[in-house]
């Protein structure tokens, strides 16, 4: 079943055009890698997708589930079952975090969920991402480490169960076992059939979720639409091929470094605002 579904999508960010005409369907059940350079759109095209007032839609779709989700507030998309994991995870001061997950939970039914129950949920969520039950009583993101954010949005994650999960740069900045915890627990919502777009400069996570296919984003725009072959190439060449068989050429001020060392492609690509 189609699940999302954009359409020909320009957007800007402070009057600057950031994606180009996006086209892209993604159907139920699949994890779909997004790949590209940084400053070239990714982020700007999750962020549009959740509905962030500070992108603005100036042609195009956004359709989930058949429904046109194009002009909703970023609370309506989440309550339809969308979620994004955020890169940089926010530190909100005097909100505490299990409030905030309390409260996120019951964005999304018809009746609030008991103390009881809310309680025992997220006992069972802290245990799977492995995380400190404590920092579920701190104020939110306040005060934790890179690494213990990236956790937190994928407490959040399981805590909601939403349908279809957006995760852009989740393991940045994590250790080895880190990213292992943070696989395992992605690995299991694709298992349980949810729909996955991830974002990763890391073969470390690609090779733990097993994505079911590829697309490239260059300047704005879905250059490349692939199987899970498209990773291994990526992995193994950077994004020089583009170059070569598809006549893409890509604004660089250094060296592609192997995907398995530092990142896929090219973390050196001279960066503009779409990130």
């Amino acid at each position: 079943m189609e699940y999302l579904r954009i359409e020909d999508l320009h957007v800007t960010v402070e009057n600057k055009e950031i994606l180009k005409g996006v086209n892209l369907v993604i159907n139920e059940g699949e994890v779909v890698a997004l790949f590209g350079p940084n400053g070239h759109g990714k982020s700007t095209l999750f962020l549009t997708i959740m509905g962030h007032p500070n992108y603005t839609i100036t042609q195009g779709k956004i359709y989930f589930k058949g429904i046109d989700i194009t002009k909703m507030s970023t609370n309506e998309r989440s309550k339809l079952g969308l979620f994004l994991g955020m890169q940089t995870p926010v530190e909100v001061p005097g909100v505490v975090n299990s409030d905030f997950l309390r409260a996120a939970v019951n964005a999304r039914r018809d009746k609030p969920i008991s103390t009881y129950e809310f309680y025992k949920r997220l006992d069972a969520a802290v245990k799977e991402v492995k995380m400190s039950f404590d920092l579920a009583t701190r104020g939110l993101n306040e005060g934790f480490s890179g690494g213990e954010k990236k956790r937190n949005e994928i407490l959040q994650m399981v805590l909601l169960d939403p349908e279809f999960i957006m995760l852009d740069e989740i393991d940045s900045g994590l250790d080895i076992d880190a990213i292992t915890i943070i696989a395992d627990c992605i690995h299991r919502q694709a298992e349980k059939g949810k729909t996955l777009f991830v974002i990763s400069h890391y073969a470390r996570l690609f090779d733990q979720i097993k994505p079911t296919r590829a697309v490239v984003m260059i300047d704005g725009r879905i250059v490349l639409d692939g199987g899970e072959e498209l990773v291994t190439k990526i992995d193994n060449e950077g994004y020089e091929f583009l170059s070569t068989d598809y006549g893409i050429d890509i604004e660089k001020n250094g060296e592609d470094a192997p995907m398995n060392t530092v990142s896929i492609g090219a973390c050196a690509v001279k960066e503009n605002a779409g990130e």
